[in-house]
């Protein structure tokens, strides 16, 4: 992803509508990510060195994920606990990535650079979103600046 879409992105005065914005791309990256799974799951996996089947049961969750971020995408104003728990999925997702690569998995080359780059690119997605998230809230004032401890004189 480039430094120029994501700065067109992001430009606006408007912290919600950068959240929005990254939580779209999120569901569109993950919903055509996981359609392409399931509908081709066998040469695929032939091409990433993944099981046919597990590819397939990973497309199906990548695209009701997308659906339910799109739709949170769609919110006036996304809350705060569901676009914490798509930060959180989207961390634990690259986590869990780069352990299967280094774990279970016998990737072919394709595989084996494929997956860090999913996993940078989802990681990715959950600092935009953190970032949008605590910029929006702090926005709301319902997350304001910590106070300094003024000392008496």
């Amino acid at each position: 992803m480039s430094a120029t879409l994501l700065a067109g992105i992001s430009r606006t005065t408007e912290p919600q509508t950068t959240l929005r914005r990254f939580l779209a791309l999120d569901a569109v990256v993950t919903g055509v990510n996981g359609l392409a799974y399931a509908a081709v799951s066998g040469p695929l996996g032939r091409l990433l060195g993944v099981d046919d089947s597990v590819l397939l049961g990973l497309g199906v969750f990548l695209a009701l994920f997308g659906a339910g971020v799109g739709f949170l995408a769609t919110r006036r104003r996304p809350p705060r606990l569901p676009v914490k728990l798509v930060v959180g999925s989207n961390l634990l997702w690259a986590v869990l990535s780069v352990a299967a690569l280094s774990l279970w998995l016998e990737p072919t080359t394709a595989g084996a650079v494929w997956i860090p780059v999913q996993a940078l690119t989802v990681a990715g997605f959950a600092v935009l979103q953190w970032s949008a998230l605590r910029a929006a809230t702090i926005g709301l004032g319902t997350n304001p600046q910590p106070r300094t401890r003024r000392t008496p004189r």
